[in-house]
Formats: structure tokens, C-alpha cells, sequence
């Protein structure tokens, strides 16, 4: 038999136990399913209702302006509530859950009906409210209108009493003069009578006192003048000083000796008409000007009578607006704890404010105009505390109906989950009973079939492993079976000849990848080693050629110094040596002599350089060295290279800088740029600059910038640049090896860093940046993987 079949037997039992034991549990979970159903709804009826309770609590405490939205959003938990209960009552399958129910409905139905009620009311209200508002405003505007009006009254007799102030100060001023003129004039009546009566021999003596009481006449005249013309009363100032005038000159003749004669004096009593005439106009005045002082006194006293009380009744009036306001903001306090106890004592403290406003002095149209507007805000206040009332009676009956439908909800929701819990041990018993007798069914076939698939199983795992260990040592056995096994061993076998296959086919390509590698290996070091010579013979050749320039000058020199001995040595011989020859002689031995010596050096100094430099790139070796005069070597030794192309090479570099790095393979680098940029950078005729800048960027680094004006790197090579063999002047004679060197040493060898910058048309750019001093542990094996 198939392992397959042995298998199905296996599971079939658990299966078959497994299908009853589904189908009771599926009808035992459709069970817990509806209570566990109904225990949900009864959560969210209770939960609905305690969202409708809140909605209306906040209801009530919102603005007039808010209460819509809420009432609103308390039809929303009150609907779903309903729906809730509709959809519980056909769930609902006992006797006791229906009747809970039904009840729940119809307290939530008076609930919803309450609500409209309480909308109803407490709309009213806000009515009220509102109006008892305004007619506090209208309060409040007609008491700030009588408070105005009495204000305006206060301000008038002010302005009465200052001009009345003025006309008693005037008066007092008039009354007071008049007074100092009538003592005058007494005085100086006296004074004449005195000297009338006197002797002639006394009238000198008598006539000093006569003076005396002239000159106070005159100053009480003067003080009275002065007064009446400040007051606008010339005409009258004009008279006194007239009057006053005529009198002084009698005065005078009866005080002089010199004058008339006593006699004459007392015949014409000189003076009487005068005096009497002043005397009686003084009077006059004061009797005038002292009853208008009176008058004016007595008209202050009523004014200012008058402005206290007027004071007072403005200081009631705006006392008025205070207790309003202060009766208002009660009203608002008891309406918004919704306290009709608080509201009737606000309506009991407004009586004391009705009998204070009809009570005021002020006009009769406003003080009728408060009284109403205040009446008809008590009213409203009245019928307020009404409305709070039935508000809190119908807010009680809410939180009544609430009570019973939270009560029935959580009835409900118990019995509900109760329900689910028997059922979900209903569910647990058979399960576990089924468990049990499928597990015992299940093992006692399982432990059968497994049986006669282990050994067969074994036996193959074991040939499996001696073939893991000894591909070579044959097939495996039980190949002939006709089972899943039997499939197994001959899949084994055929994967094992295969993979024998293959194994010696790997090999055969590894070996054939390898020799190829080597050969590559190989071929690239002789490339290399040959690009290498390749730059050490145009250093041979520039030297050559530098070299051969001062030595064909010295052969030359030498040559043309010969014939002078010759001819010199003949001069002397036939002893015709004259004293020019020999001056002409000498100074040409001289020229020559230096001539000679100065193409000599330069020789030297070339073989000098063209030996340093090989030196380095032949031994490879780190040294110190001074970087401004090394490169001045190495440029020369590559001046015919430029020099036949017409090229320019502008260096730049400090004085004195040392650096501890491989100079060979720092010449070998830029003897590659310069030769990359002259044979790809300008087309045959073209004549360029190539620019080398050294700078130090700090005291441990280095920066050299290479840069030509050729035609630059077009940006599809711009990444090829460094790989090895890549060349676009493979037709020249070019290796595509001089960059790669380039990158290879600079990175590996100098251990820096290279970067390029390039753009077709505006030349190629350089920048190496090297440590000052090379770390030898590090570069050494660089320079053997180079070489």
C-alpha cells in the first residue's frame, strides 16, 4: 500500500470525530453567538443611554445658541438605543428578556418625550431670559439717561453758582469801597469843621489834619474808581472822581494860610454843596450794592440746597443701576444652578429696588418708563422660577426613566452573558470529550502505519548517508519498491550520477580558468613592466638629447681652442710673438675655458638628474627629499617630450617643503599624466599648457593639481578612465595601462587619494592628495602587487 492511502487511514478517524465535534460546536457557537450578541446590544443601549443623559445634561448648561447642536446629537444615541432594542427583542428567545425589554422601550419612549417637553420649557425660558436681558438694558439705560439728566442739572448749578460767587465778590468789593469812602468823607467833614471853627493863628496846625484826611478821601476815591471800572461801570467812576474832585479843591483852599481868608470861608461855607451831594451818592451806592449782596447771598444758599439734593438723587439713581445689575447677575446664578428657591429670593430682593425707583426725584415720563421696564423684569424673573420648576421636574423624571432603562440594560446584558458562558462550557466539554476519543482512535492507527513507514524509511536514510559519505560506492537499495520510498531511492540514484557528472565537468573548467588567470596574471605584469621602460626610455632619450646640446657646444669650444694653441705655439716658435697676439690669446683661452665649463656642468647636472630620477623609479625606494627641487629634475628630464610637441608645463610649488614618500612612484605618476595629457589631450599641431600646483593643506597632507587645456574626457569614459586596458588611442600604440598605474600607485603605493574633474572642451584636472609621510608598513606591499 501506498504511504499515501496509509496516511488518509491515519487521519480519517481524527477527521471523522473531528466533523462531529465541529458540527455540535458550530451549533452550540451559533448559540453563544446570539448571547454573546445581546450582551454587546445591551452594553451599547447602556452605553447610549448614558451619552443621551449626557447630551441632555449639556443640554441644559449650553448657551441658548448651543442647545440645538446638542439636542441634536441627543437624538443620535436615543435612535441608536431604539434600533438597539428592536434587534434585541427578536434575539431575545425567554419570557423574562422581552418583558425587560419591552420595559426598557417604553421608558426610553417617556425619555424622548420628556426631552421634547424639556426643549419646550427650557426654550421658554431662554425667551424669558432674554427678555428679562433687554428689559434690564432698558432698566439700566433709563437710569443711566435720569443719572445724565441730573447730572447735566448738577453741572447748571454749578455753573449758577459760580456766576453768583462772582457778582457777591463784585458786590462785597463795591460795598466795601463805598464804606472806606464814607469814613473818608466823614473824617475829612470833621476836619473842615475843625478849622472852620478854629482861630487863623491855628489854621496851619488844623490844615496839616485836614490834609492828612484828604489824601485817605482820595485813596478811598482812587480804591471805589478803581472798582466800579473794573465791574464796566465807567460813567459812574467818571461821576465820583467829578464829585470827588470839586470837593478836594474846597478842602484845599480851607487847609492853605495863604488862601482865603477864614472869614470869607465860613461866609461862603466852602465845601457844604460838594460834600453833600458825594455823601448822598455813597449812600446810594450802598444802599444799592449791600440789598444785592444780600439777595445774591441768600440765592447761593438755595443753590447750593439744591445741588446736595441733586447729588443725592444722582448717587440713588446710579445706586438703582447697581442693585439691577447685581439683581441680574443672581438671576443668571439661579437660572444657571437651575434653583427656583435662589430665583424667588433674587424676586423677593427685587421689591426693595421697585420701592426705591418710584421713590426717585427725578423726571415723572422716566421714572414711569423704569417702573414698568423693572415690573415687567420681576414678571419675567416670575415666571422664570416657573419654568425652572417644571425644567428640574421634568429632569428628574428623565434621570427616573434613565435609572430603569440602565437598569434593564444591565439586566439584560448579565443574563446574556451568562448564557454565552454556559454555552462556551457546553462547547468546552465536547470538545475535550471529543479530543479524547479521537486522540485515543488516532494514536492506536498512527502507531500502526507508522510502523511500516519508519523501517523502510531508516533503511533508506542509512544508504542515503553512506552515498553522502562515498559518492563512488554504488546505487542505493529498495530502488525496486513501487511506493513513495521506492521513488525516493531511484530520485537518489539519478541525482547522484548526475552531480558525479557535473563535479568532474567543474573541475575540468576550473583548471582550464586558472591557467587562463595566470596567463593573464602574466601578461598584465609584462604590460606594466613594459609601460615602465617604455617611460624610462623617453627618459633616456630626453636626457640624450638635453645632454648632447651642451656637449656638442664643449666639442666645439675645445675644438677651436686647439687651433689657437696651434696657432699660438707657431707665433712663439719663430719668436714673433707680439704683446696683442698675446693678450688676444689669453682672452680667448678665457672665453673658452668658461664656455667649456659652464656646457660641462650642465652636463653633469643633467646626468646628475637623469640619474636621481632612474635611480627612483628603478629601486622604488622610500626617502626624504625636497619637493620643489625634485620636481624641477623631473620636468627637465621631460622637457624634449614637451619641447617637441610645443607644450608648456607651468610647476608651482613652496620652497623647502619635505616630503618622506616613494619618488619613484611619484615621478612614475605624473611622468604618466604628462604623457596622457600630450598624447590624448591636444590633436597633432595643438599646442597646450599643462599646469602642476603643490601646496600643503595642513601640516600632515599634500595636495598636487594636474591640469591641462586640451580637449578633455568625454562623460561616458569619464568611469572607464582607471580600468585597466581601456584606451581610446589603441590605433598609437597605447597600452590603456598609464591611468590605471596612475590610480594604483597613488592609492596604494603614496597612499592618497585621486580625483578627476573634466568636461569635453575645457581641459582635465587632477587632484592628488598624499600624506607627507607614507607609513612604509603600508606601502611596501602596495609597490610589490604594482610591480
Amino acid at each position: 500500500m501506498r504511504i499515501g492511502y496509509k496516511i488518509f487511514l491515519v487521519g480519517g478517524f481524527p477527521i471523522a470525530i473531528a466533523a462531529a465535534i465541529a458540527v455540535a460546536a458550530v451549533m452550540l457557537l451559533g448559540e453563544a453567538d446570539r448571547a454573546r450578541s445581546g450582551a454587546i446590544l445591551a452594553g451599547a443601549i447602556h452605553r447610549n443611554v448614558l451619552t443621551a443623559v449626557t447630551e441632555r445634561d449639556r443640554y441644559v448648561d449650553s448657551l441658548p445658541g448651543e442647545r440645538d447642536m446638542h439636542s441634536a446629537r441627543f437624538a443620535v444615541p436615543t435612535e441608536r438605543a431604539e434600533k438597539d432594542l428592536a434587534t434585541l427583542r427578536d434575539i431575545a428567545s425567554d419570557g423574562d428578556d422581552a418583558a425587560a425589554i419591552g420595559e426598557a422601550r417604553q421608558a426610553l419612549v417617556h425619555y424622548v418625550m420628556s426631552m421634547g417637553q424639556l426643549e419646550t420649557v427650557t426654550q421658554q425660558n431662554d425667551m424669558l431670559i432674554a427678555e428679562m436681558a433687554g428689559r434690564a438694558s432698558r432698566l439700566i439705560e433709563l437710569t443711566d439717561e435720569a443719572r445724565q439728566r441730573q447730572h447735566d442739572s448738577n453741572a447748571d448749578i454749578v455753573a449758577a453758582l459760580s456766576q453768583r460767587d462772582r457778582q457777591v465778590r463784585d458786590a462785597r468789593d463795591l460795598v466795601e469801597a463805598g464804606y472806606a469812602l464814607r469814613s473818608a468823607l466823614s473824617a475829612a467833614g470833621v476836619q473842615a469843621i475843625a478849622v472852620l471853627a478854629g482861630s487863623e493863628a491855628a489854621r496851619g496846625e488844623a490844615g496839616d489834619g485836614l490834609n492828612g484826611s484828604l489824601r485817605r478821601l482820595r485813596y478811598a476815591v482812587a480804591g471805589l474808581s478803581s472798582v466800579l471800572r473794573v465791574q464796566g461801570k465807567g460813567e459812574a467812576a467818571d461821576e465820583l472822581e467829578a464829585m470827588a474832585a470839586g470837593f478836594g479843591d474846597r478842602l484845599m483852599a480851607l487847609a492853605d494860610p495863604s488862601s482865603t481868608p477864614l472869614d470869607a470861608l465860613r461866609a461862603g461855607e466852602p465845601g457844604g454843596d460838594v460834600e453833600q451831594a458825594l455823601t448822598q451818592w455813597a449812600e446810594r451806592l450802598l444802599k444799592v450794592y449791600t440789598t444785592q449782596y444780600r439777595a445774591l447771598h441768600d440765592e447761593m444758599a438755595e443753590l447750593l440746597t439744591y445741588s446736595v439734593k441733586a447729588h443725592e438723587t444722582e448717587q440713588a439713581t446710579q445706586n438703582i443701576a447697581i442693585a439691577v445689575l447685581k439683581l441680574g447677575d443672581a438671576a443668571a446664578g439661579a437660572f444657571k444652578s437651575r434653583s427656583p428657591e435662589a430665583s424667588a429670593a433674587v424676586l423677593d430682593e427685587s421689591r426693595a429696588v421697585a420701592d426705591a425707583i418710584v421713590g426717585l426725584p427725578i423726571s415723572p415720563l422716566i421714572q414711569t418708563d423704569m417702573i414698568d421696564a423693572f415690573e415687567r423684569w420681576r414678571e419675567g424673573l416670575s415666571t422664570t422660577t416657573e419654568g425652572l420648576r417644571q425644567q428640574n421636574a421634568l429632569i428628574a423624571g428623565m434621570d427616573a426613566a434613565a435609572e430603569r432603562m440602565t437598569a434593564a440594560a444591565r439586566t439584560l446584558d448579565q443574563r446574556f452573558t451568562e448564557s454565552a458562558e454556559a454555552i462556551g462550557r457546553s462547547i468546552r466539554t465536547v470538545l475535550i470529550l471529543g479530543a479524547a476519543i479521537g486522540l485515543v482512535f488516532g494514536a492506536g492507527t498512527a502507531a500502526i502505519v507508522a510502523r511500516s513507514i519508519v523501517s523502510p524509511l531508516k533503511r533508506l536514510q542509512l544508504g542515503m548517508l553512506d552515498l553522502a559519505g562515498d559518492p563512488h560506492r554504488g546505487r542505493i537499495e529498495g530502488s525496486w519498491k513501487r511506493d513513495e520510498l521506492g521513488d525516493m531511492a531511484r530520485a537518489t540514484n539519478v541525482f547522484v550520477g548526475e552531480i558525479l557528472r557535473r563535479e568532474h565537468a567543474l573541475r575540468r573548467s576550473k583548471d582550464r580558468a586558472d591557467q587562463a588567470l595566470a596567463e593573464l596574471r602574466r601578461t598584465q605584469a609584462e604590460l606594466i613592466q613594459a609601460e615602465k621602460l617604455a617611460s624610462l626610455g623617453q627618459l633616456v632619450a630626453g636626457v640624450a638629447h638635453e645632454i648632447n646640446t651642451p656637449l656638442g657646444i664643449a666639442l666645439t669650444t675645445s675644438t677651436v681652442l686647439d687651433q689657437e694653441v696651434s696657432t699660438f705655439r707657431q707665433e712663439a716658435s719663430s719668436g714673433r710673438l707680439a704683446r696683442a697676439s698675446f693678450d688676444r690669446f689669453t682672452a680667448r683661452m678665457e672665453e673658452g675655458s668658461r664656455l667649456l665649463l659652464a656646457n660641462l656642468r650642465r652636463a653633469a647636472d643633467l646626468v646628475h638628474a637623469f640619474k636621481q630620477v632612474a635611480a627612483d623609479q628603478a629601486s622604488g625606494e622610500r626617502r626624504s627629499f625636497e619637493l620643489s627641487r625634485w620636481l624641477e629634475e623631473l620636468l627637465t628630464s621631460l622637457g624634449p617630450m614637451l619641447r617637441k610637441g610645443g607644450h608648456e608645463v607651468v610647476a608651482e610649488c613652496p620652497e623647502g617643503l619635505e616630503v618622506e614618500t616613494y619618488p619613484g612612484a611619484l615621478a612614475q605618476v605624473l611622468t604618466n599624466l604628462v604623457t596622457n595629457a600630450i598624447t590624448h589631450g591636444y590633436g597633432p599641431g595643438e599646442r597646450g599648457t599643462i599646469t602642476i600646483r603643490v601646496r600643503p593643506l595642513d601640516g600632515t597632507t599634500l595636495r598636487i593639481v594636474f591640469a591641462d587645456d586640451g580637449r578633455g574626457i568625454p562623460a561616458e569614459n569619464r568611469r572607464r578612465v582607471f580600468d585597466p586596458f581601456f584606451t581610446t588611442g589603441r590605433g598609437g600604440g597605447s597600452t590603456g595601462l598609464g591611468l590605471h598605474i596612475v590610480y594604483n600607485l597613488v592609492t596604494s603605493t603614496l597612499n592618497g587619494r585621486l580625483d578627476l574633474e573634466s568636461e569635453p572642451g575645457h581641459g582635465t584636472r587632477f587632484t592628488i592628495d598624499l600624506p607627507l609621510r607614507v607609513a612604509e608598513a603600508v606601502a611596501e606591499p602596495a609597490m610589490e602587487e604594482i610591480a
